[in-house]
Parts: C-alpha cells; structure tokens; sequence
C-alpha cells in the first residue's frame, strides 16, 4: 500500500492503563507530555486519522478525567477501566468492541506511530490469524546467573517486539477467553499462539521505541536549543551601575527593583527562553519584596540550575550591551570573567560586546542602557 492507499476496516486497542512510575513522571508517562502532547494522545490521533473504528483506549482506574484532558478536542474513541493485568485489560477492550474483522492493539507508550506499520500488519492478516512488528537484535547477549555468565543466545533467532500488533478480530478474542495461563506482561501475540494461532513477523520501525524512563522523555528533547532576551533599565543618579555583574564607576547608575543589572536580566530571559520555562519576572517578581536590591547574581545562578535541570549545559553566551556611556571595553573582560564563573562555563563561551545608538532613542539621550542576548544550551 502507498501512504495514501485506503486500508481495510479495523478497529483499535490504545492500552493506557498502565501507573508508568518508572517513567519519573509527575503523573503516569502516558498522560505526561511529550514532544508537546501527551503521549497517549500521538497514537490517539494516528489510528484516527488511518481509520480505526471503532477505537478503546484502555485506562487506569479514576483515568478518565487524565484522558479527556489529553483528548481533548478528539472524538470517536471509547474509554474502557483496565484491569490488574495488561492481558486482562486487553481482553476487557476487545469485549467492549465485540466483533469485528480486524484489530490493532498497541501501546500508548510507543507514541510515534509511523503509518506504514499499521499497513504492513493488517496486510499480513490476509495470511495468517496475527502479526506483528520486530526489530532484529544487534547486540550479543548473555545468560546471567546471579550476576555471572552463563553462557550466550543466538541473537539470528531472536527479535525485538513493537506494537500495533495485528489480529482477525474473532481469533484474538477467542485466544483472551480460553486464555489460562500465567498473567502475560506485554505480548499478545503470545496469547494468540497459545490458542494455536500462528503469528507473521513484518519488520518494524525504530521510530516506535517505548517510552520507559525518565531519560526516554529528556533524550527526546532537541539537541541544541536558543533563547533570545532583551532587558532595559532607565539610568539614574545617586544609583550604583553594575553590568554585566561589574560594579561600574558612572555618575548614574541603572534603577530597578533588584541591582538592575540590565546584561544579566538579559542572559537569564535568554536562558530561561531556551528552555521554555517563562521569564525572569516569573521567577523573581519586582513585586516580591525579597527582591528588594538583589544581586542579579542570585538569578543568573538560578537560570544556570534550570538548564541543568532541563537536561542542558550552557552552549555559549552572546550579550550586546546598547548605550553611550560609560565605556564598555574597559571592562569587558572583567564581564566576561563574572558570568562564565556564574554559569560555571569556559570564558571562550562567554562574549560580551558593546553599541551605541548613535545618539538617538533613550539610550542615545544617555536616560538608560539596553542589552540583548541569545544562549544556546546543549542536551547532556
């Protein structure tokens, strides 16, 4: 089939009922965000749109307020409560559906769900009773035995198994019913071959990895990030001017709630907007007495442990400083020096640089000084 080819009716089982803890997730992974929707609502939205019909989406128990949410704006699925089993859940879905030619059950924690999959297997259901997708085992394996090797498998034999995997309805439903034997974990296929159904192997896709661990949601995060910030602080007497997180001799100094080190301000919204976590007035806001004169250290410091916590380092740091006076190439260095040791980075990442408005604007009538900044973090 081409990508455009129409595919025979099926329905579809998104099972979602799993607690996902290892995920580290603030909630269970498949309601958890991911690349900028929850994770079950990927698949969700693929079968839908190759035409599943009609679509259960398994859940955990009090799930359903977690999936409409997730859905949101998507109709034409059915939530069905899991069970304690995923087998048992599976067969919980396929009875809500009730007949049909073919199904697809697949797990919501392989949320890239290339079409092509979904081909490939319901293809393969013309000859055999199952399929699924597998992936070829690359690397040696050895049998463990209290931590010792015991001896090797042969990986020519074995495959890695994905999901969707493919069904005639009535075979599969047939399987879950007469099924007696130990609570099966992630296959079923194996449930299907225990009814003595046979089960085709289609290759599979290594877009369809599954969501396991907290580093599964960060590695999926882009490589290289950038933020932009700019800030602006009127320039007044009997003020101090630090810039840059340099105490600058100057007639005037910049007024603001904290020191109102304008080229700080602006590399904390530059890398507060590398990471989309809001700006600098979310996290320090000038109505917040505490900030009261603050150094603009304490909130670089805080930007630099948000990078980390995001998963990222400091890439570099590219500052220009916008004013008339004072000079700023005196003390370039010495700002150079201060905000790598504050983000704890080389001073070759650092670059500090200066304009003028040639005199026009607010900064060029010297009432205050500007800066603009871009960071690029990069993923750990």
């Amino acid at each position: 089939m081409s990508e455009a080819s129409a595919l025979p009716p099926f329905a579809a089982i998104v099972v979602a009922a799993g607690k996902g803890l290892r995920a580290g997730q603030p909630l269970p992974k498949q309601f958890a965000h991911w690349r900028g929707k929850p994770v079950v609502r990927h698949s969700v939205e693929t079968l839908l749109a190759s035409g599943a019909n009609p679509l259960v989406v398994v859940i955990p128990e009090n799930g359903e307020d977690a999936l409409r949410e997730a859905l949101t704006g998507l109709s034409g699925y059915e939530a069905v409560m899991g069970d304690e089993t995923r087998q048992l859940s599976v067969a919980k879905g396929l009875e809500a559906i009730g007949s049909g030619d073919r199904v697809l059950i697949h797990d919501a924690a392989r949320p890239n769900l290339p079409r092509t999959i979904i081909e490939k297997v319901l293809d393969a259901l013309d000859d055999h009773p199952g399929a699924i997708p597998v992936l070829p085992v690359s690397d040696s394996l050895a049998l463990d035995e209290e931590g010792v090797m015991v001896g090797t498998a042969p990986r020519e034999q074995l495959r890695r198994v994905q999901t969707p995997q493919a069904f005639r309805f009535d075979d599969i439903l047939a399987a879950h019913r007469a099924w007696t034997g130990a609570p099966v974990a992630g296959d079923d296929a194996q449930v299907l071959r225990a009814a003595g159904g046979t089960v085709a192997l289609v290759p599979g896709d290594e877009r369809l990895a599954k969501l396991t661990y907290a580093e599964d949601f960060v590695s999926e995060q882009p490589a290289i990030r950038t933020g932009m910030g700019f800030d602006v602080h009127k320039l007044a007497a009997g003020e101090e001017l630090w810039l840059g997180g340099v105490r600058i001799e100057h007639d005037k100094g910049l007024a603001g709630h904290s020191d109102a080190d304008v080229a700080l301000h602006a590399i904390v919204d530059a890398l507060l907007g590398a990471i989309g976590n809001g700006d600098i007035g979310t996290h320090f806001p000038p109505t917040d007495p505490q900030w009261k004169g603050a150094s603009s250290d304490r909130f670089l410091a805080h930007a630099a442990r948000l990078v980390s916590e995001a998963g990222y380092n400091v890439g570099n740091i590219d500052l220009t400083i916008i004013c008339e006076a004072p000079k700023i190439g005196p003390h370039r260095p010495a700002m150079r020096n201060r905000i790598a040791e504050l983000l704890g980075v080389d001073i070759d990442r650092i670059s500090v640089k200066a304009t003028t408005t040639e005199r026009l604007g607010f900064t060029g009538r010297g009432e205050g000084i500007a800066a603009q900044a871009i960071a690029t973090v990069i993923r750990n």
